[in-house]
């Protein structure tokens, strides 16, 4: 595989944990520096590490997971993402409740991080097929998928700043959306 197909590959992977990073910018208050690069860095290792699984764990287990790892991720998603917009509607009608920062705890990121690389298993698979170095293929998905994760994350702290508690509902509606784009994909056959 050259170089460019691997690179597209690597920024499609990514565009769900970009995304994510996006809303977790924008939704949690205090989301700094170290947050960003904790989130990008989980977010690569995830992505790395999921090929690897995909690619040692053979065909048969991707035909096991590929009827539900839509489902997974949607459910992952929809989960964090509606939590998030009920804390935010909450939020704007309480104002005691608007003194109380969200926090991004290390539960939120894991769920994140295992819901936006589930794709990242099946292309494991795929690399075994058409006999991709591996270790080279999922560090460099890694690293690309870390570079993404902290310019989302930047942007959405930009914007979150300015948007106020709005952001949380937002960054909530993205998530969701994320998870509905995943599952609309794979049962559509997209």
């Amino acid at each position: 595989m050259d170089l460019l197909s691997l690179f597209l590959i690597a920024i499609g992977l990514s565009m769900d944990a970009f995304a994510v990073s996006l809303s977790n910018g924008l939704a949690y208050r205090g989301f700094g520096r170290r947050q960003a690069i904790e989130a990008a860095a989980a977010f690569g290792l995830f992505q790395a590490l999921m090929p690897v699984t995909g690619y040692f764990a053979g065909r048969t287990f991707s035909d096991a997971i590929s009827a539900f790892d839509h489902w997974i991720a949607l459910g992952l998603l929809a989960a964090i993402g509606g939590k998030m917009v009920f804390d935010g509607l909450h939020d704007l009608r309480s104002p005691e409740g608007q003194i109380v920062p969200r926090s991004f705890t290390l539960r939120i990121l894991l769920v994140q991080a295992v819901a936006t690389s589930i794709d990242a298993l099946a292309i494991g698979i795929s690399f075994a097929v058409m006999r991709v170095n591996i270790l080279t293929a999922a560090g460099f998905i890694g690293v690309v998928t870390l570079f993404c994760c902290l310019v989302g994350a930047g942007i959405g702290s930009r914007f979150g700043r300015l948007l106020g508690h709005r952001a949380e509902i937002f960054g909530g509606i993205i998530l969701i959306g994320i998870g509905l784009k995943i599952c609309f994909e794979h049962t559509m056959g997209v």
